[in-house]
């Protein structure tokens, strides 16, 4: 949820991000007008009460006809603050629907436009020119019997699959590292609960216009998360946090899962886009102060795991309109991928300023020590995904894949992946 403040003091500020957003501006027209109808209700709601009690002190005092008007307008008083409360009520919920319905402002400097509008920011590690047939993850995998989606299918449906033998130890060595990286930077890791309530889904701004991707379990009004952020951003929810000594920071290791609804026929081959993953992600709270330059350092992170598998890969600004609903600016790093000759996201970053925290009630003591919302941050340091990329980015003329360095003591020093005989 937006600023309060910010949508009565600056609107336009608030109509600018929506239309870099490309999207619609008469939300912020309707919950600026909202707000001013709460706030004029809520004034005749107080004026009535206050005449109330005047009449009220004056009937004790009174006798007469004097006294009997006094009753008469305490009674019509009293209807009249009846009516005006509940007036105050229904425009209360529509404001604060209005003001829920509202993105987050984004930061300066996000570039504006949609998905295709992101600005490259650098592009770290050479891509290799091959002198044979380079094969697409999902042939390789098949070869080392390391991916079984027939079977996965079989099981489950499409999308789904198994990793087995090396393909489930590539995984766990993968995201060992990641904890292992994690740790090394003074996160805590923690292994988080995949089934939330919906205060928690809605809190982190998943069941807006993406809320078809999200599984719902109706019989237990639960949601299975599609990342840990969910948990972790739930875990503080209603406390002041002590930020005196820095953000807090946790690494959640979770299962996720996603319905992936209308992305049919895209990235269906393998295990790129599939309904359930693995996925070690950082979550910080933090001061808003401070969350631009926590940002930066979570982009680090992710930048270090990249370059320790050895994978060539891109940083890009994303787009205000791709940013989704809670993210006031996002970082995508994105790994080459030989089979298709193009960029695959693997790992996203966002400052998501505030917004989380007003919806979750996480607060913090500020500098006057009055209590304010704090800021939430999120990034991916491993997910299933990055096996696509350290498939194919590795892999040899006769269908073998060399294991990164960084990875060979989490696979007892195993240096290549060779093809099953």
């Amino acid at each position: 949820m937006i600023d309060l403040k910010l949508l009565r003091e600056s609107p336009d500020a608030v109509r600018a991000s929506q239309s870099r957003r490309g999207a619609d501006v008469e939300l912020v027209e309707r919950a600026v007008a909202l707000d001013a109808a709460r706030r004029a209700a809520t004034a005749r709601a107080e004026s009535l009460r206050a005449e109330q009690k005047a009449v009220g002190r004056g009937v004790s005092a009174a006798s007469g006809e004097e006294r009997a008007a006094l009753l008469g307008r305490g009674r019509a008083l009293a209807a009249e603050v009846k009516e005006a409360a509940a007036a105050l009520e229904a425009i209360a919920a529509d404001a604060e629907a209005a003001l829920a319905a509202l993105p987050n402002v984004v930061e300066p400097g996000v570039p504006p436009g949609g998905e295709d509008d992101y600005v490259v920011l650098r592009e770290v590690g050479a891509v290799e020119v091959r002198d044979f047939p380079v094969r697409d993850h999902l042939e390789l995998g098949q070869g080392l019997r390391a991916i079984d989606t027939e079977r996965g299918a079989k099981v489950s449906g499409s999308r789904f699959y198994f990793l087995t033998g090396v393909g489930a130890r590539l995984e766990l060595a993968l995201l060992n590292l990641a904890v292992d990286t994690a740790l090394a930077a003074g996160f805590t890791p923690m292994i988080t609960p995949t089934l939330v309530r919906p205060q928690v889904m809605a809190g982190t701004g998943y069941l807006g216009a993406h809320a078809d991707e999200v599984y719902r379990l109706e019989a237990d009004d639960l949601y299975l998360v599609g990342t840990s952020e969910v948990a972790l951003a739930g875990y503080h929810a209603d406390e002041v946090l002590d930020l005196s000594g820095g953000p807090l920071r946790y690494a959640g290791w979770s299962a996720c899962y996603r319905r992936e609804a209308g992305s049919y026929g895209r990235d269906t081959r393998g295990i790129i886009r599939v309904h359930q993953f693995h996925k070690v992600e950082m979550f910080s709270f933090a001061r808003a102060e401070d969350a631009a330059a926590e940002h930066e350092r979570l982009l680090a992170w992710e930048e270090g795991m990249l370059a320790a598998v050895e994978l060539p890969y891109r940083v890009i600004d994303v787009a205000a309109g791709d940013l989704g609903a809670s993210a006031a600016r996002k970082y995508d790093c994105e790994a080459w991928l030989p089979s298709q000759s193009r960029w695959l996201e693997l790992t996203s970053t966002s400052n998501c300023t505030t917004f989380q925290a007003r919806r979750l009630g996480i607060r913090e003591k500020g500098p006057d020590g009055a209590n304010r919302p704090v800021a939430t941050l999120n990034g991916t340091l491993a997910t299933t995904r990055w096996l696509v990329a350290i498939l194919e980015n590795h892999q040899r003329a006769d269908g073998s894949v060399a294991v990164p360095a960084a990875l060979r003591p989490y696979l007892g020093g195993l240096e290549v992946l060779a093809p099953a005989t």
